[in-house]
């Protein structure tokens, strides 16, 4: 995780908790950014909302003074985000690992993904960019996760476990060893995948059925 300054996007729960992330690894928070006018001059745990995400004043920033973290689950508005700063700053966000959580040496990790709080990365296992892995969640040995991926709190997804880009797997769910699961696919809150889902599937339930 980058030392530079961090400038997040995004005030809500999720700004919170990512603020949380980098404080936990002694890393400056300058400020929030957020669409939201209200929020606008307001403070999180002393760190200010400072104004809009186009707002050049602080863009021209990152990439030289600071570094930048697009803090929201909302994978369209992320992408968006993500894609104006490759192009006007010519930089990915950098990652926010929790210095509570725990990421094998072995792991590979891309950019701009978020590691909660007591969430474990095991040896080998590979994280794309921009990857949500929320409190408590286990990535298991050899697992492979495509950009953009969400990982609920408290999920075990098995060894060698494939999910594809843009997935969203549910707080409690179990994904057994050597499943694939496709792009977009969505897995319910504390299901339990036992074969492998096509892209675009919705599955819940023990064992996790399609949902029609």
């Amino acid at each position: 995780m980058d030392k530079l300054p961090v400038i997040i996007f995004g005030a809500g729960g999720l700004g919170a908790a990512a603020l949380d992330a980098f404080q936990s690894n002694g890393v400056v928070v300058y400020g929030f950014l957020d669409e939201e006018e209200e929020l606008h001059g307001t403070e999180i745990n002393y760190v200010s909302v400072l104004g809009n995400p186009d707002d050049d004043g602080f863009l021209k920033l990152i990439g030289k003074k600071c570094a930048a973290f697009v803090a929201s689950d909302d994978n369209d508005y992320r992408e968006s985000i993500v894609e104006m700063l490759n192009d006007r700053r010519k930089v990915m966000p950098s990652n926010a690992v929790h210095a509570q959580s725990m990421i094998a040496a072995t792991a590979e990790i891309g950019h701009g993904n978020f590691v909660h709080m007591g969430a474990v990365v095991n040896s080998q296992a590979v994280l794309g960019n921009h990857c949500l892995i929320q409190p408590n969640a286990v990535v298991n040995y050899k697992a492979q996760l495509g950009d953009f991926v969400q990982v609920g709190a408290g999920s075990n997804i098995g060894a060698s476990v494939q999910i594809g880009e843009r997935a969203f797997i549910g707080s409690g769910v179990t994904v057994v060893s050597g499943v694939k699961i496709g792009k977009n696919a969505r897995i319910g809150a504390g299901s339990v995948v036992i074969k492998d889902v096509a892209e675009g599937e919705t599955v819940f339930g023990n064992p996790a059925q399609v949902v029609k």
